[in-house]
């Protein structure tokens, strides 16, 4: 059985659940999601440049998953900046 997971702790919301490249219309874009955790993990160690151990322990939880968290992120905007899809934070 899977150990249950961790709540994280998100400080701040993004102020739009949905980015999107200018001048595509909408029904033509390919999309990727972002998980709130993702986003907050960005926003704490891109955004505030905190170290990850810092940031870890705003979020509630180990250093370890918050790289996880950020380097999950992080591939999910590279994806999305590279290839011109949508981004949806959700979660």
């Amino acid at each position: 059985m899977a150990r249950p997971r961790k709540p994280r702790n998100v400080e701040q919301f993004p102020p739009s659940g949905f980015y999107k490249p200018e001048g595509v219309d909408l029904h033509r874009l390919q999309g990727a999601v972002l998980p709130i955790d993702g986003f907050e993990a960005l926003r704490l160690a891109d955004a505030e440049r905190l170290a990850h151990h810092v940031a870890a322990k705003r979020m509630g939880v180990s250093r370890a998953t918050f790289s996880r968290i950020l380097n999950r992120a992080r591939h999910v905007v590279a994806k999305a900046l590279a290839n011109g899809w949508a981004i949806r934070i959700e979660g």
